[in-house]
């Protein structure tokens, strides 16, 4: 089996291939750290597809070149998990240096770009030359859908997949399909919240803000909802917190103008006071996403981990990122910005699901060609619909 290196992990691994954060029940050494744990969901996901036999982590600080000439001859290859990481902010100072010198395949699955909300997007230099570097190394690289690949395709990539994520296929089910209970038997939901945006991403913050309070309240109202949030500092006090630094949280997130105005009211602080989720453990949010009967809402990952085991999920839409990633899987949407008005019951419709595992089952079949033609050892199964050929983008 494999022996690999892992570029940006996310979280400790324990028991081979499940992840938790570092010092996970060390609560107070993090708990004023901020760490998306969606991208450990994408981290465990990714070591559940593999073979491997070891595993080590790609130093990216100073370069140590005798270090680095040693894992060459220790590691097969590195494995670079996916994320958001196309965007003009992003720099790897150290990344150009370290993998010119280590001469692995660097085997890129998942990741994106993200779009502005205003003007082009406009990619350093240096991160143009990693991406080649990584493209150069391995017969494909794989992105998360059209948009990341058109990007690519801007700066001369052009063998790439659209495979989505690897926590869409973590199951390893090729016959995994959503189907949908009667409406009139949902009892539990799971809704994913994400308090923090950034207004370069999202066009309308009011709307953002509003739109997810009103959401959350309808969902309450009708269901028992359970609030899944995923790393901010605030609700991880709420859940996790001394009685003293909930107390401090509740009174942050008050005098927070974006969350005072728009967001956090009595009934959303009720709310999250009874029924806020946040857990430091993949299999945690696993087993929460399980038991429900639909999750839906604004995380991406959260969302996802419920349809990678069945669960009906639908999308809010409000960045090119949750729009491609919605596109690629077809998963039913609903844009934030449209102005328009949500009524679940006109998503609860299995010919839209029906839609969303065609589209699941074809991406399957595309990340298992990607993973074959890049000679990783894994774990998943041909379907005989794994693409015949490294998508050209137009």
């Amino acid at each position: 089996m494999a022996r690999v290196l892992v570029m940006s992990p996310s979280g400790e691994i324990y028991d081979h291939d499940s992840v938790r954060w570092y010092q996970y029940s060390d609560i107070q050494r993090h708990i004023d750290h901020y760490h998306n744990i969606g991208d450990a969901f994408v981290f465990d996901s990714s070591l559940k597809l593999m073979n491997f036999e070891h595993l080590g982590e790609l130093p990216l600080g100073e370069p140590d070149f005798d270090r680095i000439d040693r894992l060459r001859d220790e590691f097969d290859y590195v494995v670079l998990r996916g994320s958001n990481y196309i965007h003009q902010h992003m720099g790897w100072p150290h990344a150009i240096d370290v993998l010119k010198r280590l001469k692995l395949p660097v085997i890129a699955w998942g990741i994106g770009a993200q779009a502005p909300v205003e003007g082009e997007l406009q990619l350093p230099e240096d991160l143009k030359t990693l991406l080649r570097i990584i493209a150069d190394s391995t017969a494909s690289i794989g992105v998360r859908g059209a948009y990341s690949a058109q990007v690519l395709k801007d700066i001369g990539i052009d063998n790439v997949r659209i495979v989505g994520c690897p926590t869409a296929f973590r199951r390893n089910d090729p016959d995994l399909k959503v189907n949908l209970p009667s409406f009139d038997q949902v009892r539990n939901v799971g809704v994913t919240i994400r308090r923090e945006v950034s207004p370069t991403y999202a066009r309308n913050i009011q709307r953002y803000l509003t739109f997810h309070r009103d959401l959350v309240k309808r969902m309450a109202q009708y269901f028992d909802a359970t609030l899944m949030a995923q790393g901010e500092v605030e609700e991880k006090k709420i859940v996790f917190g001394t009685p003293e630094q909930k107390e401090e949280a509740i009174a942050a997130l008050k005098a927070n103008q974006w969350a005072a105005d728009w967001y956090f009211d009595d009934e959303i602080e009720a709310l999250y006071r009874s029924r806020l989720f946040y857990s430091d453990v993949v299999a945690d949010y696993e087993e929460l996403a399980r038991k429900q009967d639909l999750v839906l809402g604004y995380r991406l990952h959260g969302n996802l981990m419920a349809l990678a085991n069945g669960v009906p999920s639908i999308y809010f839409t409000y960045d090119s990122r949750t729009t491609e990633f919605a596109e690629t899987y077809q998963i039913p949407r609903f844009d934030v910005f449209s102005g328009g008005t949500f009524r679940l019951e006109d998503y609860w419709d299995q010919s839209l699901f029906d839609r969303y595992n065609r589209a699941w089952h074809k991406t399957y079949g595309e990340m298992y060609a990607f993973l074959t033609e890049n000679n990783v050892d894994h774990k998943m199964k041909e379907t005989g619909s794994n693409g015949a050929a490294v998508r050209q983008v137009a």
